[in-house]
């Protein structure tokens, strides 16, 4: 199951800040999808039209480290000069919750 998770979250966000293709991305989220980040809004086509529309669509992406347990995943990426670890809970294949930590690089 931490595979199967760690797969689907790998997915979006490679879809959202690597091959910029946001309907992939979206394919990925539940359609209530609740993100507890300032600034981003709920639900999956809100959630995605905004990180479209920010400063950080054209921005690289890597991924550092990923760690899944259960229903979480943690991944650790630097985009843009920014360190940041996304916590994402998946649900029946979807992501469903959305946290995140970011420290200027």
């Amino acid at each position: 199951m931490s595979r199967t998770n760690r797969m689907i979250v790998v997915d979006c966000l490679e879809n959202l800040f690597v091959h910029k293709d946001f309907d992939a991305a979206k394919a990925a989220l539940h359609p209530d999808f609740v993100t507890h980040s300032p600034g981003l809004p709920n639900g999956r086509d809100a959630f995605a039209d905004a990180v479209k529309n920010s400063p950080l669509a054209g921005a690289t992406a890597e991924i550092e480290h990923i760690v899944a347990e259960n229903d979480l995943v943690m991944v650790h990426l630097h985009v843009a000069g920014t360190a940041i670890v996304d916590i994402l809970r998946v649900e029946d294949g979807l992501l469903v919750e959305h946290w995140d930590v970011k420290q200027p690089g």
